[in-house]
């Protein structure tokens, strides 16, 4: 999805008239768009990670000392992911 620029048909549209064309996109275009705004969050942060509240941090610490002492307890994101679904669907 290319970028607007200097007299752009997004300069000047507010933010409500953005989110209004931007809904008009097919659920592709949107996807598409979702990535190109995560990749460009990411480079920009790239050697400045996003930081975590000393809570996240030690939620995380948690997490990763528990697979560490029960990898067995892992599960693949696609088993994990298929199960949220299916809960979704209940």
């Amino acid at each position: 999805m290319p970028h607007q620029g200097a007299g752009g048909r997004l300069e000047g549209m507010t933010t409500n008239a953005l989110r209004e064309e931007l809904f008009k996109l097919t659920a592709a275009e949107r996807l598409e768009l979702v990535e190109e705004l995560w990749d460009s969050i990411a480079a920009e942060r790239e050697h400045e990670p996003f930081p975590l509240t000393e809570a996240q941090r030690e939620e995380l610490d948690r997490r990763l000392r528990e697979l560490d002492e029960h990898p067995e307890r892992a599960r693949p994101w696609e088993e994990v992911r298929e199960r949220l679904w299916a809960r979704k669907r209940e």
